[in-house]
């Protein structure tokens, strides 16, 4: 699998996109923010950003070690094989007193998703990605053109290990509650937010973080619905990813 690494690195490398370097204890992935493929028509209705070249650089540890309790973090959970942050999650929330309904304000307790089973907000182009407010693009849910050569694996999570992507091949057992809010804006529950979404044990083939053993060792996986990337971490997260929030 190492060399099968190295061999994607240095296809984007030629590309101009991403490079990867490792010591002994760690690997880091370094970009300027632009993905392998064209990004959409940024300003955009429900978002305003412009795009920038950033200089990112992501370091990870080399040997991931699964703890018996998991952890979240807000922002950046991972990043691809192209250099580019993976977010899932979005730092609006319902507002009832902002015009456009949300705001950073977290009082309500519903934290909005870009992604939603009946469509997308906050200006997200058709691969699932788009910019914030500093011209960062990054990836809410993953597309096929992060198969580089077909291959399944992605990129890495903030903890070191592996995140793959086979469309179709696991399904999430995080799924929409039954019944409707209590709570402003009240309605049946249908995926406009996380708190949507509840964990059920064994109602999919994946872990609270959206991992699993698989071909002899533990590895994240994007799904095509919901949470679409781990939004948690078993290992010890890497402090790179916590202030790139």
């Amino acid at each position: 699998m190492q060399k099968k690494i190295i061999l994607f690195i240095k296809i984007l490398i030629l590309l101009n996109l991403s490079t990867f370097s490792q010591s002994s204890e760690k690997q880091c992935i370094t970009s300027e923010g632009i993905p392998n493929h064209e990004i959409g028509k940024f300003p955009t209705k429900g978002n305003p950003n412009i795009f920038k070249k950033q200089k990112l650089k992501f370091c990870f540890t080399k040997n991931p070690q699964k703890k018996n309790t998991n952890n979240y973090i807000v922002s950046t959970i991972g990043v691809t094989l192209t250099g580019i942050p993976i977010r899932p999650g979005t730092a609006a929330w319902f507002d009832k007193n902002s015009p456009h309904k949300h705001s950073q304000d977290q009082s309500s307790g519903l934290n909005l998703e870009a992604i939603r089973p009946f469509g997308k907000i906050l200006g997200i182009d058709k691969f699932n990605g788009h910019l914030d407010f500093r011209g960062l693009y990054h990836y809410h849910k993953a597309n096929k053109d992060l198969l580089i050569n077909g291959d399944p694996l992605i990129g890495f999570a903030a903890d070191g290990f592996k995140i793959f992507y086979i469309p179709g091949k696991f399904k999430s057992s995080w799924q929409l509650k039954k019944g409707e809010r209590t709570i402003e804006p009240f309605g049946k529950f249908d995926g406009s937010f996380k708190e949507d979404y509840e964990f059920i044990t064994g109602s999919g083939d994946l872990d609270e973080c959206n991992g699993k053993v698989f071909k002899g060792s533990y590895k994240y996986f994007a799904t095509d619905h919901f949470p679409f990337f781990p939004r948690c971490h078993w290992g010890e997260v890497s402090k790179d990813f916590k202030r790139k929030s």
